[in-house]
């Protein structure tokens, strides 16, 4: 029976966990996709890459409004998906060769499930570690919709590769990954129907952002809200009925309800692994779960399912289990986040109705990307920032940002409520050049 001194379970951050400090242990990593894991593969990368040239085509339909008379033909979609995955498939081949090449490392590529403390059934093997390491992160979920399972529909994990742009996209769902899809197939110039159960897209947004994306969209494509799918069939064409009674036909279906972790697949309640009522690995402040020996990283034990909380993870798991005696606490405290959207999105600590559940007292201060020189160039109408701040101790408790390069922009925040800075630090403390777009935090600054 193969035992090694440490099992990682994913190859997507898990595979980062392994450093210099480990050259001396007999590692194996259990992957039955791609190296690289959802980010690099089937998420945060090629859907970025799509959004760059779906950002592109917008630009040129709209540069005749400020008198530049560029127009959008048509997108070259086998062109787009080949030059992506023809950049990040040699990347996951050769993860999976450097891994095969190390003398130290076994890369089993099939799943792994628990069959006790520590020890498992990879293929039809078993297998025992002294250590473990669950990265294994998480999936689509797939509603039980009538009809649905008979059909040929699509996740974000097919949906990028497809072989032709659709003349009719319907996505189900509100969320991060259902806007940056219609961004992405609107913008190459797919038409585009979401299908969405709620009032306002993107359910764990500030509300004003919430309101202004829902307007945004409405007006771009064909939103259709507080609208449950009954019924799909497909016979050379979706054909779905609708909760208002009506129906409607596509020729393709992009299924985007939100994902789940994976912990069920591998039976992590048979390694004595607990799980939090969603399925996600419980863990403490040092990434140690209920079990002895086992550490866990990244979707598979956080709902928000961010790549750079997983890196973070990946490092302090890393530390951790060369080093038990002195244990370094994962930081949470800040969780930016972005929604490569269009309009873009970006965002950090509590929304405002999250203070006034918590009876949080707060300032609030909105500022416009028109209020600023370089927004009222770009004669932006949607874009905003909105900043909540503690009275007392005048930190900033929460930033929600969206229009042209709100990810970028709310980094400058991130960094100074990282480091203490007070709302008042940060709008005096240093020259905001003009007429750049981060003026529009200085005013929202001033503004508390």
């Amino acid at each position: 029976m193969p035992h090694h001194d440490l099992l990682i379970i994913g190859a997507g951050s898990g595979n980062s966990v392994i450093g210099p400090e480990h050259d001396d242990w007999d590692i194996a990593i259990a992957e039955p996709w791609l190296f690289g894991g959802t980010c690099m593969n089937r998420g945060c990368i090629p859907s970025k890459m799509l959004v760059h040239a779906a950002d592109l085509a917008m630009a040129a339909r709209h540069a005749p409004a400020l008198g530049v008379h560029t127009t959008f033909e048509r997108a070259d979609w086998p062109a787009i998906r080949d030059r992506i995955f023809g950049r990040i498939d040699p990347i996951a081949v050769a993860g999976l060769e450097y891994r095969h090449g190390l003398d130290n490392v076994t890369v089993y590529g099939t799943e792994a499930r628990f069959t006790g403390d520590r020890s498992f059934e990879i293929g039809a093997h078993p297998v025992t570690a002294d250590r473990v390491v669950l990265a294994a992160g998480a999936r689509s979920v797939v509603p039980d919709l009538p009809g649905l399972a008979d059909t040929p529909f699509h996740t974000s994990d097919s949906i990028m590769r497809i072989d032709d742009l659709p003349d009719h996209l319907v996505i189900l769902g509100g969320g991060f990954i259902a806007l940056e899809m219609a961004h992405i197939f609107h913008g190459l110039g797919s038409r585009v129907t979401i299908l969405y159960r709620g009032d306002l897209l993107l359910r764990r947004a500030d509300e004003d952002i919430r309101r202004r994306i829902t307007d945004v969209y409405a007006d771009r494509l064909d939103l259709r809200l507080q609208t449950e799918v009954e019924r799909v069939q497909h016979d050379g064409a979706f054909r779905f009925e609708l909760s208002d009674g009506s129906t409607l036909e596509a020729d393709a279906l992009l299924v985007a309800t939100g994902r789940q972790p994976n912990s069920d697949r591998l039976d992590v309640a048979a390694g004595g692994v607990d799980v939090d009522h969603g399925g996600y690995v419980t863990t403490d402040e040092f990434l140690h779960t209920s079990a002895e020996g086992v550490w866990a990283l990244g979707d598979i034990t956080n709902p928000a399912q961010l790549k750079h909380t997983a890196n973070a993870e990946a490092r302090v798991v890393a530390r951790n289990m060369v080093a038990p005696d002195d244990p370094l606490p994962i930081n949470r405290s800040l969780t930016p986040a972005a929604v490569f959207c269009h309009p873009q999105i970006g965002s950090v600590g509590p929304t405002e109705a999250e203070l006034l559940a918590d009876g949080r007292p707060f300032l609030r201060s909105v500022r416009n990307y028109a209020d600023t020189a370089y927004g009222w160039a770009m004669e932006d109408t949607t874009g905003f920032v909105k900043l909540l701040a503690d009275p007392e101790t005048r930190l900033l408790l929460g930033a929600h940002l969206i229009g042209p390069q709100a990810p970028t922009l709310v980094q400058q925040l991130i960094q100074g409520m990282a480091h203490g800075l007070t709302v008042d630090q940060m709008a005096l403390g240093q020259l905001y050049i003009h007429p750049a777009m981060p003026e529009v935090l200085e005013q929202a600054l001033l503004e508390l």
